[in-house]
């Protein structure tokens, strides 16, 4: 059974640090384009980070780029987002995303409007940044 499950999510001061994981399971996510997303209420789903297939075309969102890092670990079949210097602006439910397909796409397509390629999607973590 193909599965995402996210983890690490929490309640955070600003200025604090959290690491989302995400867990595969049915499928080899180092085969895999990857991505990050988020949803605050009343807002559109937002591409964080997203990871080519090749691991070497790496996305991220100018509200995230310098404080936001996405990284595998292949033994572990995860995926995981450290966010530091977080902002009350970061709170919302972050979602990971996984193509199983051969197809190559870049990191900033997948984050745009290829977010559609996904075929696999978590069920989402909360992350609340606030004093």
């Amino acid at each position: 059974q193909v599965q995402l499950v996210e983890s690490g999510g929490g309640l955070v001061q600003p200025g604090g640090s959290l690491r989302l994981s995400c867990k595969a399971s049915g499928f080899t996510l180092d085969l895999s384009g990857v991505g990050w997303f988020r949803q605050a209420p009343g807002k559109e789903r937002e591409g964080v980070s997203c990871d080519s297939r090749s691991k070497r075309d790496t996305y991220y969102a100018d509200s995230v780029k310098g404080r936001f890092t996405i990284s595998r670990d292949d033994a572990k079949n995860t995926v995981y987002l450290q966010m530091n210097s977080l902002k009350p602006e970061d709170t919302a439910v972050y979602y990971c995303a996984a193509d199983r397909s051969s197809t190559y796409y870049s990191g900033s397509y997948y984050c745009g409007s290829g977010r559609g390629k996904y075929d696999a999607w978590g069920q989402g973590t909360q992350v609340t940044v606030s004093s």
